[in-house]
């Protein structure tokens, strides 16, 4: 990372007692369009389309092109293919998992009495975002450790070692380092420094054997309730209101050791394992538009507000360590220094807006949609990520915990910029039956150009539509650069592994005209 982000984030190190680090964001704003089974197969490009309970999820406008009852249901599953280089070694991971695309309801009706000739109403849950992953990496460091993160933890707080071992705020790393000797103070020409044991080692030239990995559960499900008017079968407004649900489980276990063989060196190696769960919702509103200036021609806009979360984390930690002839083994867990308990932090989130514009070209338009011949669509997205931000809540949030947040907020702007994202999609029809293709881009959110992440899905399926009921399967491949840092520290460039995650969708839907 460049030194400037490591300037601006040097103050988040100090408040340990708070889970949130900047790459969290993505967490509740970087992932693929969700839907239909329909909607994935054409690259999830539904903003100008409509005709689809997705739409409630991307521009609730579509829902206008409704004039009569339809239940959905679409389960799915979830296929992970992790790759890991960290340091010049590869590793791999898998992990699967239930998905479950958009379901619900739509009740449109037609009106006798107005130019708005007809409305829909719809009630809908989707999975945003499926966090059933598991990412593990491993290599040889010789030029940092995990280590000396709790080392400055520790020499930025001004503590003596018995007021750290007594603050709940250094109870995840730092108070269970300096208690089991992992980071202590040494005497160096006169001078008292404090230092971690394996800085010594990275001092000799030895490499540190270093290797983590993260289990992930859990998801965002969103429920929607969504209302749209169609005007002369030209002009469609809309809007929905969504309340996503977050439940995110994750499991974090990182180990640091010498491979040099020397018993000799005080230090044989260090566990760290660490469990976050966090629950909440959130609130957001979707407004779109879609205007058909021809008979062939749909043009959409749509804007999505930022989702507001009130979040609740609860963190347990623990540190074994071995440090040969310098001190007895140590297993100690985050517990001991805060009371028997599991710390607990409540805070809101702000993810960020979205603004998307769409197009969509229907071959031989007609108003009965079973002599339509097929359609292309395409929908083009600008997300802010630097807009986001977290801020404390709960009765005893103090000057320290919003002095955090407002730190993390100017490394969020630092660290991220505004992205674009692209999908596109068609699909032919035959009769009753309809083959679908689609792809989408989406976007590098970093401004580093060192940390490189994208997102590619391809998709493809098939939908059959008769007597009111229809069935579509599809199948998208999903493909993900991203990184992990396995710390952070302010006074030195931070290593981190590269990821790509392969994800494959599968997804069917089955609806009924009711």
């Amino acid at each position: 990372m460049k030194k400037a982000l490591l300037t601006a984030s040097s103050a988040l190190l100090l408040m340990a007692a708070h889970a949130q680090t900047p790459e969290d964001i993505l967490r509740y704003s970087y992932y693929p369009q969700h839907g239909s089974a329909r909607s994935i197969a054409i690259g999830g490009a539904m903003g100008s389309l409509g005709g689809d309970i997705s739409a409630t999820f991307v521009n609730p406008a579509g829902l206008g092109l409704y004039k009569t009852r339809e239940l959905v249901l679409s389960p799915g599953l979830a296929l992970n293919n992790n790759k890991a280089a960290y340091r010049g070694t590869n590793a791999t991971a898998n992990k699967s998992g239930f998905d479950l695309g958009t379901s619900g309801i739509v009740l449109g009706y037609k009106s006798d009495y107005s130019r708005w000739t007809s409305s829909a109403f719809s009630v809908g849950i989707t999975q945003t975002a499926n966090f059933n992953n598991f990412v593990s990496y491993r290599g040889q460091n010789n030029y940092s450790s995990l280590s000396e993160q709790f080392v400055e933890e520790f020499s930025n707080s001004g503590l003596t070692i018995d007021a750290a071992l007594n603050n709940s705020g250094f109870a995840f790393g730092t108070a269970p380092a300096l208690y089991s000797y992992l980071v202590d103070t040494f005497t160096v020409n006169g001078v008292t420094q404090v230092k971690a044991l394996p800085e010594f080692l990275l001092q000799k030239g030895i490499a540190l054997n270093q290797e983590k990995s993260i289990d992930t559960r859990g998801g965002i499900y969103e429920l929607a309730l969504g209302f749209a008017s169609n005007m002369n079968d030209r002009f469609y407004i809309g809007g929905s209101l969504g309340i996503p649900i977050v439940s995110y489980d994750r499991y974090t276990h990182y180990r640091e050791s010498d491979p040099s063989g020397d018993n000799d060196n005080n230090f044989n190696y260090f566990e760290y394992n660490d469990k976050l769960t966090t629950k909440g919702f959130g609130l957001n509103l979707k407004l779109g538009t879609i205007f058909k200036p021809s008979e062939f021609l749909r043009l959409g806009l749509a804007i999505h507000t930022p989702t507001y979360y009130t979040l609740t984390d609860r963190e347990s930690s623990d540190l074994t360590t071995d440090l040969e002839g310098y001190a007895d083994p140590v297993s100690v867990s985050s517990s001991t220094f805060i009371d028997g308990g599991i710390g607990e932090t409540k805070y809101t989130a702000l993810s960020p807006w979205r603004v998307i514009a769409s197009g969509s070209y229907v071959f031989r338009e007609a108003s009965d949609v079973r002599a339509q011949k097929g359609f292309l669509t395409a929908d083009i997205e600008y997300v802010g990520y630097p807009g986001s931000s977290f801020r404390a809540d709960g009765e005893t949030v103090t000057s320290e915990d919003q002095q955090y947040y407002d730190d993390m907020k100017q490394v969020i702007k630092s660290y991220y910029k505004s992205a674009m994202n692209f999908r596109l999609g068609g699909e032919l029809k035959f009769n009753t039956i309809m083959v679908r293709a689609g792809g989408a881009y989406y976007g590098n959110p970093y401004k580093d150009s060192q940390l490189k992440s994208n997102l590619v899905q391809l998709s493809g399926g098939l939908g059959y539509r008769n007597h009111g009921v229809f069935i579509d399967l599809t199948y998208a491949h999903i493909m993900n650069k991203d990184v992990n840092f396995p710390y952070r520290l302010s006074d030195k460039d931070n290593t981190f592994s590269q990821l790509k995650n392969t994800r494959g969708n599968l997804l069917l839907t089955v609806g009924f005209k009711i």
